[in-house]
């Protein structure tokens, strides 16, 4: 006597059970995603990018070129000429250059840590939605500094190809302003996601933190003329500022700028852990901000 097959049935009772289950299909497919998460959402915030790559590639090249030129070769006449004998061991553009490169990437890093994570959370819920697969919260702030990271390196080398052009890297070791350029926009830019991933409603925060904040910290953390140069009672405005610590340590990679090592390894290690801090508090907030 044989046994006929269910109707509609075209696969015998061993073929089901080697078959896959829908079940077994999805844990499957998000081995992936939870192994390598962080590099997905770079992927994606690259890809965002994308849609305002000619602002990004214009003020790559027009801020280093009009900077460099306006303020290191017009400007700088006018101050190397009337530097005293016990002036400056270098020239203007030598010393006002690598502060311009750390200023321009801390910029960028404040543009991309601040309005792009509250429309993650708020406006275009998407990072919602990347939590709900197989991603979690520490690795959707990961990734947005990844793609962050890329982008300050890639503004940061064509900054320093402009130094080069204009002559103001004499150093054998100038090329490492790109890395510190980088650390100094993350130090500022970590702790800036993580007040914009607590952040629930925007009530005009982040233009009172560029207009109290970026702005002052750049006119007064050395950035255009010494620290020393100021009243004693404002020099705590630069030691708190990561643009300050970026700068003094980019000068003297860039042309020997003589300081003691322990102040060149305080610059080191203070944005570093403002980086560090600012990045894990992040994760945090955005993890028990996305499951609740």
């Amino acid at each position: 006597m044989t046994h006929s097959s269910p109707v509609g049935s075209s696969s015998s009772p061993v073929e089901l059970a080697e078959t896959p289950t829908a079940t077994a299909r999805a844990i499957a497919a998000g081995v992936k995603p939870r192994a390598y998460g962080g590099w997905y959402v770079a992927e994606h915030r690259l890809k965002v990018m994308r849609g305002y790559l000619q602002t990004m590639i214009a003020t790559g090249i027009g801020t280093p070129l009009l900077y460099l030129y306006a303020l290191g070769v017009g400007l700088a006449t006018l101050v190397d000429a009337n530097m005293g004998a016990g002036g400056s061991q270098v020239s203007y553009l030598i010393f006002v250059a690598p502060a311009l490169l750390c200023s321009a990437a801390l910029t960028a890093a404040t543009e991309e840590f601040s309005y792009p994570i509250m429309l993650g959370f708020k406006w275009n819920p998407t990072f919602f939605g990347m939590n709900a697969a197989p991603m979690q919260g520490g690795q959707i702030i990961n990734g947005v500094t990844y793609s962050v990271i890329i982008r300050l390196v890639a503004q940061s080398i064509v900054y320093y190809l402009f130094m080069l052009l204009f002559g103001a890297i004499p150093g054998p070791l100038g090329w490492l302003v790109i890395v510190v350029g980088v650390m100094t926009g993350m130090a500022l830019g970590t702790m800036l996601m993580a007040y914009a991933t607590h952040l629930e409603e925007d009530k005009g925060q982040f233009n009172y933190i560029m207009r109290f904040g970026v702005i002052p910290m750049t006119l007064f953390s050395g950035t255009f003329f010494p620290l020393s140069t100021l009243p004693v009672w404002l020099h705590w405005i630069g030691w708190i500022s990561p643009l300050w610590h970026g700068t003094e340590l980019s000068r003297v990679l860039s042309y020997g700028y003589e300081e003691p090592i322990w102040l060149s390894a305080i610059h080191v290690v203070y944005l570093v852990a403002l980086t560090i801090l600012g990045w894990w508090l992040a994760r945090r907030l955005a993890v028990r901000r996305l499951n609740k």
